[in-house]
């Protein structure tokens, strides 16, 4: 087994534990923090420039970081893809 396969074999699994995650708490702990956040901004004080510039970083922050996620697992399913694609070539034996 090339290195490559190996890689791939590498970013499919943990497309399958992230994947895991994601539809599990993970994905619920996403939206409750971003909604805490959202509802601590809507209750901070107009003129609290650094709260509200703050909250609004963590808002960012937590779709950043579900987008990296998701990132991986799409990842996982193009080496899947690739895999597949290498296992349907046909096998040359002998020096080409």
């Amino acid at each position: 087994m090339a290195d490559d396969e190996f890689a791939l074999r590498r970013d499919m699994a943990a497309a399958a534990q992230v994947q895991a995650a994601l539809e599990g708490p993970v994905a619920s702990a996403f939206d409750a923090l971003k909604a805490a956040y959202h509802d601590a901004w809507e209750a901070s004080a107009p003129r609290d420039d650094e709260g509200r510039k703050a909250l609004w970083q963590a808002v960012q922050i937590v779709g950043k970081v579900r987008s990296h996620l998701e990132t991986i697992v799409a990842n996982g399913r193009l080496a899947e893809r690739q895999i597949a694609e290498i296992a349907a070539r046909p096998k040359r034996f002998g020096i080409v």
